[in-house]
């Protein structure tokens, strides 16, 4: 389940257009922070998120597919993300 399970349930909310989420430090992997993101590119009213992912583990893969699927977003106006990893290693995005 984790982070996916978490943006699948989350996507159910079909009126949802401002999202506040602090996950700091849970050990979200490439994985989740993928899954979360594709889960939550399918929020069609979603305007306004923060998302605080520092301290876990999505490494490049996981904010490039992340990122991608946030483009998804067709009515995300407001964006706000915390991705601080403690290595993090870049591979053309």
């Amino acid at each position: 389940m984790g982070a996916s399970g978490l943006g699948s349930a989350l996507a159910n909310c079909i009126n949802l257009s401002n999202l506040t989420l602090n996950l700091r430090g849970n050990q979200i992997g490439a994985m989740g922070a993928s899954g979360l993101g594709s889960a939550l590119a399918n929020c069609i009213n979603l305007s306004n998120l923060t998302l605080d992912l520092d301290g876990n583990q999505i490494g490049a893969m996981g904010a490039s597919g992340l990122g991608s699927a946030l483009a998804n977003c067709i009515n995300l106006s407001n964006l706000t993300l915390y991705l601080q990893q403690k290595q993090f290693i870049c591979f053309g995005l």
